[in-house]
């Protein structure tokens, strides 16, 4: 049973781990939001910013096939 009492400290210790982890995670959100809002009332568009950072996180090889695709697809669409 001492095993069973080992396990059930251990996972409520990893339980409560997770938890903080998740409050931080939301703490951090909501900062990245209230910057995104900052933004927002200076005139900035987030949803370009948005699309900047999502293309920031991107390897250049990654990101240059996806503007490559992209540009085939509006030209076969006719959006240039």
């Amino acid at each position: 049973m001492a095993e069973g009492n080992v396990a059930a400290d251990e996972l409520r210790l990893l339980i409560e781990r997770i938890e903080r982890l998740e409050e931080e995670k939301k703490a951090i959100a909501d900062d990245v939001k209230d910057v995104y809002l900052e933004a927002k009332a200076r005139g900035y568009d987030t949803k370009t910013m948005r699309a900047i950072v999502r293309l920031r996180k991107m390897e250049n090889h990654v990101r240059q096939e996806a503007d490559a695709l992209l540009e085939t697809y509006r030209q076969a669409l006719g959006l240039d």
